[in-house]
């Protein structure tokens, strides 16, 4: 099989309190914890969605990237043949502590299925799917780093076979308030602003 050329279309990276997109800043605040600096980036970009309250911070993390990227090139009104490629080193690590923390003690012992529902790091991927009305193919990866041949490899076969028309893949990772996710777009169509980058290059920018 002859594959084409795949281009990067868009990227975001979000860290440290700052989301940059495309390579610009487009938010920043003082150094605060996640939940806060994800509830003022939900405001600030005026989103309308209110499931995003009773998500995990994994989940907020994948949600935040995507929708910037996904907003502006889908509709709610039908689906979109964009493929979700995505990997981090804690799985979900950070939710399985808080809900081992709800079992463990026998005199308080309270399971909470709203907490219990996040114990798969698949799950932002369904969050991300329903947002965007995704059907596509979707996969979550546990690697120790970002292994951006991998993941590179992996989002070209997906649109050389015709399995998906574009490509999100990235890496989100969340622990103990510890964060970063790395989110882009590929597809087949030129792209200019893009031509001599790489995941790998974009990633460590």
């Amino acid at each position: 099989m002859t594959q084409n050329k795949t281009n990067i279309q868009s990227y975001i990276t979000i860290q440290n309190n700052e989301i940059v997109l495309n390579g610009t800043s487009v938010f920043k605040i003082e150094p605060t914890d996640f939940a806060d600096f994800s509830k003022q980036a939900y405001r600030n970009f005026e989103m309308q969605y209110s499931k995003f309250f009773k998500m995990d911070a994994l989940s907020k993390l994948a949600f935040l990237g995507s929708e910037l990227l996904l907003s502006p090139i889908t509709s709610t009104e039908e689906e979109n043949n964009i493929a979700l490629v995505l990997a981090n080193k804690s799985s979900s690590l950070d939710t399985d502590v808080k809900y081992q923390e709800s079992i463990s003690d026998k005199q308080n012992y309270f399971p909470s299925p709203a907490v219990f529902v996040y114990t798969l790091p698949n799950i932002c991927l369904g969050e991300i799917s329903i947002r965007h009305q995704l059907k596509s193919e979707n996969s979550f990866f546990i690697f120790d780093t970002f292994n951006t041949e991998f993941m590179s490899n992996y989002s070209d076969i997906l649109l050389n076979t015709n399995k998906a028309d574009m490509v999100l893949c990235g890496w989100v990772e969340f622990f103990k308030d510890d964060y970063k996710a790395f989110l882009c777009t590929i597809s087949k169509e030129e792209n200019t602003k893009f031509t001599n980058e790489t995941i790998n290059t974009l990633y460590n920018k």
